[in-house]
């Protein structure tokens, strides 16, 4: 069946032009020069956190925001949930003081509403609850449905930290785009272990520090994994997104036709119900969600929202310092390399030193000896690529106060009226 208007699809894409698409357009290759990062809050009632936000109320929230002049793209979440997401920078502290600046403005337009933006990588109150209906998301719950209830609170309850950086250089090296794409999966769960802030959800603790990153992890098989590392990331890209399922095909009619077992590859290959083109091919792209996901630059997503007011700050500089000062991504590469061993041959994020990063933190000896280092490499470096004296003091603060003593956010969370969950023995995480 065509679609009534078959020129808003665009012409039918081959194969081979799909593979040379996605080695082009998902790893752009140059010297790193801009950083951004994309900020996922819950939004709360201000004086009751627990008592869920009229769907009403929510909606006047979000026009209200929406008329806010910002530097940030603004989006919200199926949930509510609210995302900025910055322009890229040229320095991390262009990065900071821009999203700094756009924080203070929502922040406060919120607070006259008596609302609040809350940094938890999960809720830990409320069950999913979708406020957006549309025809993306009437399909993505319908295909996420289809392996358990986990979808839904991925959708309408979980928050992150996107730190966004460069691909990298195409020679090999500490900037080149192999090393970065190798480091990335590495130190990813290091980031997840350091950063966990999410021990609870609907109400019970849950027995893992980052209930957000096991949720991600149960969507499906396929979804929310990384291509083998031991591939060209390139070429194991490109095959990872055409032998992927398709989510949904898009079209004017509503709800959108929703195939099973269909991947991109084979859609081109049969032109079943419409043939796909580029778009299809773009719109398909952001429906797959593994921790690192190249789509021009570097996204790296398995860091959850962190508490407080510049929270968020920490590993953004971290991630910034690591990745982008030449002498901390060599120093930083070898540091996280013996983690391959640890991870197995399966991809992140279902491999098991992922799995133990979300489970227990920086409570693992092998991952918090590690994440000792690496800050201690990022605190190095941060000076020398421009972070001013309070970025610098964040991170040290950090440093001291959870990845030197083996622990992370979330195990200094006190969360009122969450009750211990079956199998954690009446504990909370960490205690």
């Amino acid at each position: 069946m065509q679609p009534p208007d078959a020129s808003g699809y665009g012409r039918p894409i081959e194969e081979q032009e799909a593979e040379d698409l996605l080695r082009c357009i998902c790893f752009k290759n140059g010297p790193p020069r801009t950083v951004g990062v994309e900020l996922e809050w819950l939004i709360h009632d201000q004086r009751n956190p627990r008592h869920p936000v009229a769907a009403d109320r929510l909606t006047a929230a979000h026009d209200r925001v929406r008329s806010l002049a910002l530097n940030s793209a603004l989006t919200f979440e199926p949930g509510g949930q609210l995302e900025l997401s910055s322009p890229p920078a040229g320095s991390l502290m262009e990065c900071v003081d821009s999203v700094a600046a756009d924080l203070h403005t929502v922040r406060n337009t919120l607070r006259r509403a008596g609302l609040t933006l809350t940094g938890l990588g999960l809720d830990p109150w409320h069950t999913p609850r979708r406020v957006l209906r549309d025809p993306r998301y009437d399909a993505m719950e319908a295909y996420l449905d289809r392996t358990g209830p986990s979808g839904r609170a991925m959708m309408c309850t979980s928050a992150s930290i996107q730190v966004c950086l460069d691909s990298g250089e195409e020679e090999p090296g500490p900037l080149g785009h192999g090393r970065r794409w190798q480091l990335a999966h590495l130190l990813g769960a290091v980031l997840t272990a350091a950063f966990a802030n999410s021990p609870a959800r609907e109400g019970r603790w849950t027995g893992w520090r980052s209930t957000r990153q096991a949720i991600w992890a149960e969507l499906d098989a396929i979804r929310p994994v990384s291509p083998p590392l031991h591939r060209e990331p390139r070429a194991a890209w490109a095959s990872h997104v055409l032998d992927a399922p398709v989510m949904c095909v898009r079209e004017e009619a509503v709800p959108w036709h929703r195939p099973t077992a269909l991947s991109f590859r084979d859609w081109i290959r049969t032109g079943v119900h419409r043939p796909p083109t580029r778009k299809d091919l773009d719109y398909h792209l952001t429906t797959l969600f593994p921790p690192v996901r190249p789509r021009g630059h570097l996204e790296l997503r398995m860091i959850d929202a962190q508490s407080g007011p510049d929270g968020w700050v920490v590993p953004l500089a971290v991630v910034t310092a690591l990745f982008d000062d030449p002498e901390a991504a060599e120093t930083v590469y070898r540091t996280v390399k013996p983690l391959a061993e640890y991870a197995g041959t399966q991809p992140a994020p279902t491999n098991p030193l992922w799995l133990n990063a979300a489970r227990l933190g920086l409570a693992d000896p092998e991952l918090r000896a590690t994440a000792v280092s690496c800050f201690n490499t990022a605190l190095e470096a941060l000076p020398r690529i421009g972070a001013s004296t309070a970025v610098c003091d964040a991170v040290a603060a950090f440093h001291e106060r959870y990845v030197l003593r083996g622990r992370c956010p979330a195990d200094d969370l006190r969360i009122p009226s969450v009750r211990p969950a079956a199998g954690v023995c009446g504990k909370e995480p960490g205690r």
